[in-house]
C-alpha cells in the first residue's frame, strides 16, 4: 500500500506558504506614518484594510512567486541528485577503469606465459622436468574471479548507497516508487551515513518555526500598535499579549526542546508532526482574532487620519482668518479718498473766509450751558460721520431747537468741523463745535493715557508695529490701532469737567444713526446711578470675563467674571451722581495700574466697564440696536423698531465694505445737495 505522508507533507508545506503569503498581504503596508516603532522581536508595518481587487491581485503574485519557488526547489534537487550521482559514481568509474585494466593485462600476458610454459614443457619431457605450468594458469584465472567478485560487490554497495540517500531527500521519488517513510525507527534505519549531518525533516521544522515566528511577530505588532492607539485598557491588547505568549511557551515546551537542539542529529517525525499541528491551531486562533480586529484598528486609522485632516484645515482656516482680519483692519481704518477730499475742501473754505466760520471774539451761546435743554456729546475727527448724527438727530426730534449738541475734534479737523456745521441750519439745533486743545485741564500730568503715550514701550507697541506682530493676536488686534489711545477715545470719561453747568448729557458715537426722538431718556429715572446703557451679553457671551483679566489678584478680587456687559454708542450719563460717586478718579486709579497693560488690552470699554460697574442702569433694548458693521443677521423689525442704530464693528458704513442692506439706514442722512459732498463724489 502507498503511504501518503509525503503528499501530506507538500499540503502542509503548500498551506504553510499560503498562510504566510495571506499575512504578507495583512502586513502590506498603506500608510507609513502610524506603524508601530517598537516591538520585541520582528519589526512589521501596522494592519491595515485592503481592497478586494489589490487582495486578488495580491494573492495572484503570490502564487506565481510559490509557483516559481517550486520549480527552483525542483531544479535544485535534480541538481542535488546529479551532484551526487557524479560524486558516488566518480569512484567507482575510476575502480572500473582499473580493474579492467588488471584483467587486460591477465589477459594480454597469459599466452606469454602459455607458449613459455609449452616451452618448457616440451624441454622437461625431453630432459625429465618439473611441471610448474598448470599451478600459474590456475593462479590467473582465479586473479580474475577475484576482481570481479571485487568489482560487483562494490558496484552493489555504491548504488545502495546512493538510492538510500537520494530517495530520503525526494518526496517525489518515494511517490513514485511506492515507499513509505513508516515510523520513525524504520526512516531512521533507511538513513545512511552520509545523510546524519543534514536531516531531511530539518527544513521542515525550520519551516514551521519560521511561521510561528512571523505570527508571533504579528500579534506583537498589533499589540504595539494598540497601545499607541491608547487602548491599553482594551481586551485586543491582552488577547495579543496572550497570543504572543503562546507561542513562546510552545516553543519551550520540554517535549519540542529536543527539536531545536543543536547537537541533535535526528528528529523525531511524530514530534515533529504534533509540534506542527499546535503551531497551526494557535495561526488559526491568531488569524481569527486578526481579522476581527482588523475593523476595529482601521476605524482608528480612518479616525487618527480625520484628525489629522482636520488639524491641518484648521491650521490653515486659522492662518486665513489672522490674513483676513489684518486686512480687514486696514480697509476699515483707512480713509476713504472722497471723505479726505471732504475734508480738505472744507479746510480750504474755512482758510478762505475765516470771518465767516470763526466764533472767535463772540459771547458764548447761553443755550450752551442750559440744563434745560437736551444736550449731545459728540467726539469724532470725521466730518461726515458728526454731521450724519446730528442731521439723524435734529430730523427725528419733536422740538430741534431745545436740542444741543457739543461736537469735539482734534485741532487738524477743527476748520472742516467748523465749515460743515455752518452751510446747514439743522433745524434750529445748536450746535458747538471745539478742539480738544481748548479744554486746557487735558494734560499730561492729569490724564494717564496722555502720560503713557510718553513711555517709549508703549510707542514701541504702537509705532513699530510690523505686519507679523500684528496678525499674531488677531483677538485684541483692533486694540493695536493707536487711536485707541487718543484722547477723543477717552474725552468720555470727563464729562463733568467738561460740561460743569450741565446735570444730564446723552454721549453719542459717530457711527450711530437716530431713527426717533430721544427726549424720552431724559425722562428715564436713574435711581442714583451714573451710566445708563443697553446690556449686550446673553449666554455666556460679552461677560465681563471676555475684556479683562481675571487671572490678575485685583481683578478677580474687585470683579464678577460673569457680569453683563454694556454698550458704547449711546449712554445716558447723570453728571451730578457721577460727581457724587467720583467715576473720574476711580478711572484714573485703574488706568494707572493698567500701564503695562497687565489688567485689561487697550481700549475704552474695559476701563468704562471697571468705573462703572456698579453704576450703572440697564436700559431698554430697543433704545440701542448693535451690530450693523458686522452681523448681517439682525433683523429688519428689530432696526425699525429702534431708537438708534449702530455701526460698532469694521463694516462702517462711509466705507466700500459696508453692508449693503444697512448702509442706506445711514446714508439718507448724508448732505448730497453739499457742493462740497457733490465735488468729492462721494458715495459713486
Amino acid at each position: 500500500m502507498i503511504d501518503n505522508s509525503d503528499s501530506n507533507k507538500n499540503k502542509s508545506a503548500h498551506t504553510g506558504s499560503r498562510v504566510a503569503a495571506t499575512f504578507q498581504v495583512a502586513r502590506a503596508p498603506r500608510n507609513h506614518q502610524n506603524r508601530p516603532k517598537e516591538i520585541t522581536a520582528v519589526e512589521l508595518p501596522r494592519p491595515t484594510s485592503i481592497s478586494t481587487s489589490r487582495r486578488k491581485a495580491e494573492r495572484e503574485s503570490l502564487r506565481d512567486r510559490a509557483q516559481t519557488k517550486e520549480r527552483v526547489r525542483q531544479w535544485a534537487s535534480a541538481k542535488s541528485l546529479s551532484f551526487k550521482f557524479y560524486s558516488y559514481s566518480s569512484p567507482l568509474f575510476l575502480f572500473l577503469q582499473f580493474h579492467f585494466q588488471f584483467v587486460f593485462f591477465f589477459h594480454v600476458d597469459a599466452p606469454v606465459i602459455d607458449q613459455q610454459q609449452m616451452a618448457n614443457y616440451r624441454t622437461s619431457r625431453s630432459g625429465g622436468g618439473g611441471g610448474g605450468g598448470p599451478m600459474l594458469g590456475g593462479f590467473g584465472f582465479t586473479v580474475r574471479l577475484l576482481a570481479s567478485a571485487i568489482t560487483v560487490a562494490i558496484c552493489f554497495f555504491f548504488a545502495l548507497s546512493f538510492f538510500f540517500t537520494s530517495r530520503s531527500h525526494s518526496p517525489h521519488f518515494q511517490a513514485n516508487f511506492g515507499f513509505s517513510t513508516g515510523s520513525y525507527g524504520i526512516g531512521s534505519t533507511r538513513r545512511s551515513v552520509l545523510a546524519l549531518k543534514s536531516d531531511p525533516l530539518k527544513p521542515r521544522l525550520d519551516q514551521i518555526r519560521k511561521q510561528a515566528d512571523d505570527h508571533r511577530s504579528l500579534v506583537l505588532a498589533y499589540a504595539s500598535y494598540a497601545r499607541k492607539l491608547k487602548l491599553e485598557n482594551s481586551k485586543l491588547v491582552r488577547v495579543f499579549a496572550d497570543l504572543s505568549r503562546n507561542y513562546t511557551d510552545l516553543i519551550s515546551k520540554p517535549s519540542y526542546r529536543a527539536l531545536f537542539e543543536i547537537d541533535s542529529l535526528s528528529i523525531d517525525e511524530s514530534v515533529l508532526r504534533q509540534f506542527e499541528k499546535e503551531v497551526k491551531e494557535r495561526i488559526k486562533a491568531t488569524r481569527q482574532m486578526i481579522s476581527e480586529a482588523k475593523e476595529s484598528f482601521d476605524n482608528q486609522l480612518k479616525i487618527h487620519k480625520l484628525k489629522d485632516t482636520i488639524f491641518a484645515v484648521n491650521e490653515q482656516l486659522t492662518k486665513a482668518k489672522k490674513q483676513g482680519a489684518f486686512s480687514s483692519l486696514i480697509s476699515a481704518k483707512s480713509i476713504p479718498k472722497s471723505l479726505h477730499c471732504l475734508a480738505m475742501r472744507l479746510m480750504e473754505e474755512r482758510i478762505a473766509h475765516p470771518e465767516k466760520y470763526t466764533d472767535e471774539g463772540k459771547p458764548i451761546t447761553p443755550e450752551f450751558e442750559d440744563p434745560k435743554l437736551y444736550h449731545y456729546a459728540i467726539f469724532s475727527d470725521n466730518v461726515l460721520a458728526a454731521s450724519v448724527v446730528v442731521n439723524s438727530a435734529t430730523k427725528n426730534a419733536k422740538e430741534p431747537w431745545k436740542h444741543v449738541f457739543h461736537v469735539v475734534t482734534d485741532k487738524m479737523n477743527l476748520g472742516a468741523m467748523q465749515v460743515m456745521f455752518k452751510l446747514k441750519d439743522y433745524n434750529g439745533a445748536h450746535i458747538e463745535v471745539k478742539a480738544v486743545e481748548d479744554y486746557k485741564f487735558l494734560n499730561s500730568s492729569y490724564v494717564p493715557v496722555l502720560k503713557q503715550l510718553e513711555s517709549a514701550n508703549l510707542q514701541k507697541f504702537y509705532f513699530e508695529n510690523t505686519l507679523e506682530n500684528a496678525t499674531k493676536d488677531t483677538t485684541n488686534m483692533k486694540f493695536r490701532n493707536p487711536k485707541y489711545l487718543s484722547i477723543l477715545n477717552h474725552l468720555r470719561f470727563y464729562l463733568p469737567e467738561m460740561y460743569p453747568t450741565l446735570h444730564r448729557i446723552l454721549f453719542l458715537d459717530d457711527d450711530i444713526v437716530v431713527q426717533k426722538d430721544l427726549t424720552g431718556l431724559w425722562k428715564i429715572d436713574m435711581d442714583g446711578k451714573v451710566n445708563g446703557a443697553v446690556e449686550t451679553c446673553f449666554g455666556s457671551f460679552h461677560r465681563y470675563a471676555q475684556y479683562m483679566n481675571f487671572s490678575h489678584p485685583l481683578i478677580k478680587q474687585k470683579f464678577n467674571p460673569k457680569a453683563c456687559a454694556w454698550a458704547y454708542g449711546m449712554n445716558f450719563f447723570d453728571l451730578d451722581a457721577w460727581r457724587r460717586e467720583k467715576c473720574t478718579e476711580e478711572y484714573h486709579y485703574w488706568q494707572n495700574l493698567n500701564e503695562n497693560r497687565t489688567l485689561w488690552k487697550l481700549g475704552t470699554l474695559p476701563p468704562g466697564l471697571i468705573t462703572f460697574y456698579s453704576t450703572t442702569k440697564p436700559l431698554d433694548k430697543s433704545w440701542h440696536v448693535l451690530g450693523l458693521g458686522y452681523n448681517p443677521s439682525i433683523s429688519m423689525d428689530e432696526i425699525r423698531n429702534a431708537a438708534v442704530v449702530h455701526f460698532n464693528g469694521n463694516m462702517k458704513p462711509w466705507l466700500d465694505i459696508a453692508m449693503n442692506q444697512f448702509k442706506p439706514l445711514w446714508t439718507k442722512y448724508v448732505d448730497y445737495d453739499l457742493d462740497f459732498v457733490q465735488a468729492c463724489n462721494f458715495g459713486v
